[in-house]
């Protein structure tokens, strides 16, 4: 089990904001479905720099994906390392209770 890279993870998870930004996103790259920063900054009435901070506290993470498009760069969650995460988080747990 890599215990920094869930560490890493859940202190990413540790801002209101970041929970934010997480319950907007899609899973998956889909055209329609991806935010960028500005429609981010606008859907939370953030300034563009903290979104921008709180995304790339998330990329490296693990938790979520970016990919320029045109002339944006577009975000949404790495749902395979989130789920992996909260599977090792499990494992702590059970570990722990048993």
């Amino acid at each position: 089990m890599d215990f920094e890279k869930v560490a890493k993870a859940l202190k990413s998870l540790g801002d209101p904001g970041r929970l934010k930004i997480l319950e907007l996103l899609p899973d998956s790259d889909e055209c329609r479905e991806v935010y960028n920063v500005t429609e981010l900054s606008e859907e939370l009435n953030v300034p563009q720099p903290t979104v921008s901070h709180h995304l790339n506290v998330l990329k490296n993470a693990g938790l979520v994906k970016c990919r320029k498009m045109c002339r944006d760069v577009y975000y949404w969650i790495d749902i395979e390392n989130f789920e992996q995460t909260i599977k090792q988080l499990k494992n702590i747990i059970e570990n722990y209770s048993s």
